[in-house]
């Protein structure tokens, strides 16, 4: 049986998240056929190259939280191009009433 790569169902899943919406870090998972699959979800964005078009910053916590050490780079680049999506950020955390995803 030839079955698609973890990591490949990611990305899949991952490019499908619209402009102006966010993914928690289980639903990607889930959508990708991994259930319980939040935390491979974070080690594959994690390990994305530097130059990758895959919109990663469009996955957050099940909180509706930036997973991000608030004080770093990585956290204030996800926040800007959340914002520049037209996503309220209010401080570290996005209204998933609002912006969740729902395919």
């Amino acid at each position: 049986m030839n079955e698609v790569p973890a990591e490949q169902r990611i990305y899949a899943v991952l490019a499908a998240i619209p402009c102006g919406k966010v993914a928690t870090y289980g639903q990607v998972g889930r959508l990708a056929g991994l259930p319980r699959g939040g935390r491979l979800v974070g080690r594959t964005l994690r390990n994305l190259p530097d130059d990758s078009s895959l919109p990663w910053h469009r996955v957050i916590n099940a909180s509706g939280k930036i997973s991000l050490p608030p004080d770093s780079d990585s956290f204030e680049r996800q926040k800007a191009r959340l914002q520049d999506e037209g996503l309220l950020v209010n401080g570290d955390r996005i209204n998933l009433a609002q912006y969740q995803w729902q395919p």
